[in-house]
């Protein structure tokens, strides 16, 4: 039969589950401005009846409830909404630190005008201009020299800028690696402790709001995907590999090497592999300096040296005011010490390879010739060999052109002497070093015949740099080439010494039959003044003014592209949180609103529970013999 005392229980279990409603109104109301955190709700159910259906139960007329029951205290929260601001929180990260450093680049391109390279430039070709009117003084050629200085000089500047900024970006890679590490730790951590809590019955609310709070953090800095599925093991996946496991996490570590400059590898600890960070801030930073710095620094370069390479190769073939010839205007300082471009590679004492920048054939070629052979022509490119094709109706410029617009890290161009010029750009691939032909070769007789620049045809004649004495295969007695050059020449390139401290020894003219220029003679300074507008593939582009004009235009386009999506993303990611915290966020009217009907609960419980006592009372203390 039912207890005397089965009123009072009934009441104060609702005393107690309107109470614990109030104590969670509260928790709300106090953490509505703590990051992360996660609106709770107390979910009441009734207690089971006094009596089970079975035979030996007093009859009664049905089963007799005995109060309500807190059956948990759970967070509003919506898992697939988190996922995608995850995904988004990544894309975020992602675009607003490229941005930021896209934007570091465009400041080091938008120098004063009258102190920007551009200017430096036009400064040097207009003084070689006017030593072409005046090639008997000294004047214009101390303006050549101190312009070629203090144009070095801006190229220098811009070399350590780039330099300094992707010095940056590294110590941000060791920063965010740490980070990284640090918050996959403390999510491991979390994820241990709320297995316990959940094997004790227990809903760990707080705890999955700072673990979630985590995830959101480490979505930013790296593309991650979470994994809900197992309530009793939490899982973040990257790039196809398990990083957290329950309460194991994965770490990552930077090595370098020689390779990639000595920049640092992000590699995993466990394994040594390396790992891939394809998105989030982290895999923009390696993006920033592992491409965009990289190819500012090979735009930068590329200039220098075509420019030096070029001035150095008119002024070699005049006179100065002294009679002195084959004087290089500009310092060229070669990657090997050894003049046939030999080079130890795995450092085993012996020669493995050749480091050779520019191959120049001994025939003098017409542009609008046909050259009236057939055959295919194969070049080094970003991923193997590039084959290009050309056929007896083809001219000698068309070939050129074929040959540059390829997208071989070889460009060709004929001489003032009409001679087939190739020269090596900078490698897409970091293990390759820039200015390094690494393969030429020609099925037909353009190359080895027609042009004189190799020995012969086919693969057995083909210019391999992965081996010695790679020269041998050019052409004996006509081709002339010249060794790569020491790394980043923006940083080291001078005005050379010999006509820095002589002036004399600036060529203005070219000479006739091997004798020194008339002292009237501008043509060789009007050859260099001219290469300002020529040809001379600088790059993928033609000319100097091209090629300075298309690097222009391609950071400015990055800048353009960095801010548009950083601000797409904001908007996607504020829609995504805005939603999130109209689910999960606290919502004071309606906070006071559960407030006023808990407190009517627990008013109605107690004043039960004092008309219960009235009446014990009456039994106990009225009722006797």
């Amino acid at each position: 039969m039912l207890s005397t005392f089965t009123g009072i229980e009934i009441g104060k279990r609702g005393m107690m589950a309107n109470n614990q409603g109030l104590l969670v109104i509260g928790h709300n109301l106090s953490n509505m401005a703590t990051d992360g955190y996660s609106r709770q709700r107390i979910e009441i159910s009734t207690m089971e009846p006094l009596f089970a259906p079975q035979l030996n139960r007093e009859h009664t007329p049905g089963q007799i409830g005995q109060g309500p029951l807190i059956s948990q205290i759970s967070r509003v929260r919506d898992e697939l909404l988190d996922e995608r601001i995850v995904a988004q929180q990544g894309n975020v990260g992602y675009w607003s630190t490229r941005d930021r450093y896209i934007r570091q680049l465009e400041q080091i391109h938008n120098e004063p005008q009258e102190i920007s390279l551009r200017a430096r430039m036009d400064q040097f070709w207009d003084s070689w201009q006017e030593l072409s009117l005046h090639p008997s003084e000294t004047a214009p050629r101390e303006a050549i020299v101190r312009r070629g200085q203090s144009m070095i000089e801006s190229i220098h500047n811009r070399y350590q800028r780039l330099s300094a900024t992707r010095e940056m970006v590294e110590q941000d890679i060791g920063i965010a690696t740490d980070q990284v590490n640090t918050l996959t730790r403390q999510i491991a951590a979390l994820s241990d402790e709320i297995v316990k809590v959940k094997a004790m019955g227990d809903n760990p609310n707080d705890l999955l709001d700072r673990r979630d709070l985590l995830v959101d953090r480490l979505g930013t800095m790296i593309p991650i995907r979470t994994d809900r599925r197992d309530v009793d093991e939490f899982m973040i996946h990257i790039d196809g590999q398990v990083l957290v496991q329950g309460g194991i996490a994965r770490q990552f570590e930077l090595t370098s090497g020689a390779e990639n400059d000595g920049l640092a590898r992000i590699n995993w600890q466990d394994t040594g592999d390396q790992a891939f960070i394809n998105g989030g801030s982290l895999g923009a930073l390696f993006e920033l300096r592992d491409v965009d710095i990289r190819e500012e620094l090979a735009s930068l370069d590329t200039i220098t040296l075509t420019f030096t390479d070029l001035v150095n190769e008119v002024h070699r073939a005049g006179y100065g005011l002294n009679g002195k010839t084959n004087i290089d205007f500009f310092t060229e300082l070669p990657s090997v010490n050894n003049i046939a471009g030999n080079y130890d590679r795995d450092g085993d004492g012996e020669y493995d390879a050749s480091y050779i920048h520019r191959i120049t054939g001994g025939n003098r070629l017409d542009a609008q010739e046909q050259i009236g052979l057939a055959g295919v022509i194969s070049l080094s490119g970003p991923q193997g060999n590039i084959a290009i094709e050309y056929r007896p109706t083809d001219t000698v410029g068309d070939l050129v052109r074929r040959i540059n617009f390829s997208g071989a890290e070889v460009t060709a161009r004929l001489t003032t002497d009409g001679q087939l010029q190739l020269r090596a750009t900078t490698s897409a691939d970091a293990a390759n070093p820039d200015f390094v032909i690494r393969h030429v070769e020609d099925s037909g007789s353009f190359l080895a015949g027609y042009s004189g620049v190799l020995n012969q045809s086919g693969p057995a004649g083909a210019f391999t740099w992965t081996q010695a004495d790679a020269i041998l295969s050019l052409r004996d007695g006509g081709t002339d080439f010249a060794v790569a050059p020491l790394a980043h020449p923006a940083g080291w390139i001078e005005v050379a010494p010999a006509v820095s401290t002589d002036l004399t020894s600036v060529a203005a003219g070219f000479g006739l039959n091997g004798r020194p220029a008339e002292a009237g003679d501008g043509s060789l300074a009007l050859a260099i003044a001219n290469l300002r507008t020529a040809n001379v593939m600088v790059g993928s582009e033609g000319s100097f003014d091209d090629y300075y004009a298309d690097a222009i235009a391609d950071i400015g386009l990055k800048g353009e592209q960095s801010g548009l999506m950083l601000e797409t993303n904001d908007r996607i990611a504020k829609s995504l949180t805005d939603t999130r915290a109209s689910i999960s966020g606290v919502n004071m009217d309606e906070e006071l609103a559960n407030m006023i009907k808990f407190q009517h609960g627990y008013a109605a419980a107690a004043k039960f529970i004092q008309h219960f006592d009235e009446m014990l009372d009456t039994i106990i203390n009225r009722m006797g013999v």
